[in-house]
């Protein structure tokens, strides 16, 4: 199929051999818009991120896989290996970021714009098996005392490993014994957590209806039902019973000060019906009957200055007379 190719382009009439290909009688690059920075030493190509990244522009984060049109470029020499450079936009905001491979540590390098998520480790702190390094590979191959040495380390590490390689491999044999056994008892246990947790939800949902409102609750803990018991945040009464206290209240509340307080301190009501002596009205009494209290007042007043000693002298009340008997001249 590949010689078909040529024969599926176009040749105008005005086209010389001589001149070359189709796309230099053309003036343009077979790569077309990828190759508009030729001239520049960069190459568009399409790139895809090696790891998690943090854009230094939104904050954003950018997971590993994700492709770019990046522009490539060589920036040096690694002994024979090429250098290069990428230069891409970020895909949330305007930011730009570079990354440049790394030939000795076989690893790419964020230049600028980015931050890499860090989720490397040392793979020797849990026990994997590390391929030896250059270095090391030189001098096994170089110096046989050494080689020795490190055949012998191996040795031991292997012997201290299989106690616990044995005892790894008795609980995989009595647990994955039986397939089916072991799939129907993961399966119990994971339709019994699955009700435990749509419980849990249905109360969560209906005490956030109840309370009204929008947050995520976290599952309740010891301390948190200790706590609750120690605390009482309800009233003794309910809004109903609160509601009917003060309309009693209110009902019984005398709308006159007529009242009399009792010695523990609650308002006794004396009588329903007001009464003229009750609201403080006092008749004013007629000119005859005025001398008469005046004269009983004077000898009140000469009996008391001799069986006692003088005393301040007693104000006299204002009486008003609201009665409609009397006129303006009294």
């Amino acid at each position: 199929m590949g010689e078909r190719k040529g024969q599926n382009h176009y040749y105008p009439p005005d086209y010389d051999p001589k001149v070359g290909s189709l796309n230099k009688w053309h003036g343009t690059h077979a790569l077309r818009e990828r190759a508009r920075k030729i001239h520049l030493g960069i190459i568009i190509i399409r790139f895809e991120m090696p790891y998690n990244i943090w854009c230094d522009g939104c904050k954003n984060h950018i997971g590993m896989g994700v492709r770019y049109n990046a522009e490539k470029t060589k920036i040096g020499m690694y002994y024979s290996t090429p250098v290069y450079q990428f230069r891409m936009k970020c895909h949330l905001c305007d930011n730009h970021f570079e990354i440049k491979t790394d030939p000795a540590n076989l690893d790419y390098v964020i230049v600028t714009g980015a931050r890499r998520q860090e989720n490397r480790w040392d793979p020797t702190q849990n026990e994997q098996i590390v391929p030896e390094t250059k270095e090391v590979q030189k001098k096994l191959f170089d110096d046989p005392m050494y080689k020795l040495e490190h055949g012998a380390k191996d040795i031991q590490t292997a012997e201290d490993a299989k106690p616990l390689l044995g005892k790894l491999y008795e609980r995989n044999s009595s647990v994955w014994r039986d397939d089916f056994e072991a799939n129907s008892r993961l399966r119990a246990e994971f339709r019994s957590t699955k009700k435990q947790i749509k419980q849990r939800d249905d109360k969560d949902k209906a005490l956030l209806a109840k309370s009204g409102l929008d947050i995520s609750l976290l599952p309740e803990s010891d301390a948190d039902r200790r706590m609750a018991a120690l605390m009482r945040l309800h009233s003794a009464k309910s809004i109903a019973e609160k509601d009917r206290d003060r309309k009693l209240a209110i009902i019984t509340r005398p709308a006159l000060p007529s009242t009399a307080t009792s010695e523990s301190g609650k308002l006794k009501v004396i009588s329903a019906k007001p009464e003229v002596k009750n609201l403080g009205i006092v008749r004013r009494p007629t000119t005859a009957s005025s001398a008469a209290l005046q004269l009983a007042d004077v000898k009140t007043g000469s009996n008391a200055l001799e069986g006692s000693a003088p005393s301040a002298k007693k104000p006299k009340l204002l009486l008003c007379n609201y009665g409609s008997g009397s006129s303006d001249s009294d």
